[in-house]
């Protein structure tokens, strides 16, 4: 029998509404996982991705995650773990900075023999690259195999990648497949395999409804029962509380309607984003967030989504904007990456606090990528067949979106992967020569450094 906690997107380093209690949050969050894996007594810690927030963590995170690390390496249990599309740099990667300290193991096509159970990774691979993996895994002889694997798979939500595709052509029979990148957790059968993911471990969005928590996942066919032989737990984690308070204004009604909503919450020390619907008098927002902030709030969000009527009629057809932007960009003949920059900013999927860094992302992936550089050549053709390598907009989005959320049980729950209850891109840096990176100053870049600091 091998015990193992499951978990992914971490996410340490965001300092989310720029606020640096929020950054602290995510490396506690992080911390608290691996509290439970030392009381536990797990036989190891596998991480499926995006431990970072960013390709370039500040001195500080790097520092908080090594202390977190030696925690478990103290108690003799092995982290195992791939690389996300948030942390991957070019060459050496800050996994390998972890195992050479002796802190980590990075997964690939090797298998990391834990108790009876060989485990396999696959880092994150863009769209436009997965055409050539084959899947070949070397053989094992444990009793249980799993692939640790980063991005968005079918059938769960803004899937891009072909679980059965992987399964069926690889080379090796998986018992389970342990994933990151969807910040929903669910779990699903696929091809006689277990499918899971555990969510992050913090609210890196507000549309991320579910408490946040991890999978605890048993490799034994007598505990699991029947003709399974994985057993699927989720674990719930308790983090700084989200409270969403929805005020829908009758006519004359206005702030002091919303200020008598907001009084209904407990509000200490929680992030809080008011909803206002309805008709009713013109609301300051600041004014809102202030006075939540005044009840006891971390931060306080307001959004106004009432229409404002028009004076006198308008006859509009909704996809009139739509039609009149592809012709303009049809006749504009832009280059494939630049519509993929437009797309971002335009489509409802990316929240609006999030353009900036997907529109960063999507080019810096392309400039990367010396086979994807016609990318930025002019071309004629439909303003809407753009394909983009990255998964923006989907369970992993990294600004709050107003949807509410609730906020889950300070007890740990247990699921089975048959869903009943007992209780319970970014793409990488240019490559620099190790030997110069040896004296690189982190401190030059204001505490941000990069792996060539290190490798």
């Amino acid at each position: 029998m091998t015990r193992v906690i499951h978990t992914g997107d971490t996410h340490i380093g965001y300092s989310q509404y720029h606020s640096p209690v929020r950054r602290q949050d995510f490396l506690d969050a992080f911390e608290a996982v691996v509290d439970d894996a030392v009381d536990g007594g797990v036989d190891a810690v596998v991480h499926a991705g995006d431990l970072f927030h960013d390709r370039r963590p500040d001195l500080q995170d790097l520092m908080g995650t090594i202390s977190v690390l030696r925690r478990l390496d103290d108690a003799g249990i092995p982290f195992l773990a791939v690389v996300g599309n948030h942390e991957s740099t070019r060459g050496g990667q800050w996994l390998d900075l972890f195992e050479r300290l002796g802190l980590a193991t990075r997964l690939g096509d090797e298998p990391v023999v834990v108790g009876d159970t060989a485990f396999y990774g696959l880092d994150h691979v863009p769209v436009s690259r997965r055409d050539d993996l084959d899947y070949a895994f070397a053989d094992h002889d444990a009793e249980y195999a799993a692939l640790v694997a980063h991005g968005l798979f079918e059938p769960f939500g803004y899937a891009d990648w072909d679980t059965e595709t992987v399964l069926t052509e690889s080379d090796v029979a998986f018992d389970a497949m342990l994933l990151g990148d969807n910040h929903t957790p669910d779990t699903a059968e696929v091809a006689d395999t277990w499918v899971t993911y555990p969510g992050s471990t913090e609210r890196a969005s507000a549309s991320e409804r579910e408490g946040r928590g991890y999978n605890l996942v048993v490799f034994d066919a007598d505990a699991a029962g029947g003709d399974d032989r994985v057993e699927i737990r989720r674990r719930a984690l308790d983090t700084r509380p989200f409270v969403f308070v929805s005020v829908e204004l009758r006519e004359r009604e206005g702030e002091p309607r919303v200020r008598e909503r907001v009084r209904e919450y407990d509000l200490s020390k929680a992030v809080v984003h008011v909803e206002i619907t309805g008709e009713g008098d013109p609301v300051t927002p600041a004014a809102v967030e202030e006075f939540a902030t005044d009840e006891g709030a971390l931060i306080a969000r307001v959004t106004d989504r009432r229409e404002v009527d028009a004076d006198g009629e308008v006859d509009v057809s909704f996809a009139d904007p739509e039609d009149a932007v592809r012709d303009r960009l049809d006749e504009m003949a832009l280059s494939t990456a630049a519509r993929d920059v437009e797309r971002a900013v335009r489509e409802d999927t990316v929240p609006d606090a999030n353009v900036r860094e997907t529109v960063k992302r999507r080019v810096e992936e392309r400039l990367d990528e010396e086979e994807d550089l016609d990318a930025f050549e002019p071309v004629e053709g439909d303003a809407e067949t753009v394909e983009t390598d990255e998964d923006d907009g989907d369970g992993d989005g990294d600004e709050p979106d107003d949807e509410a959320v609730d906020g889950g049980s300070d007890e740990p729950e247990d699921e089975t992967a048959d869903g009943s209850s007992d209780e319970s891109d970014d793409e990488p840096e240019p490559e620099s020569d190790p030997a110069e990176a040896t004296d690189a100053d982190p401190a030059a870049n204001d505490g941000q450094v990069s792996m060539e600091d290190y490798l």
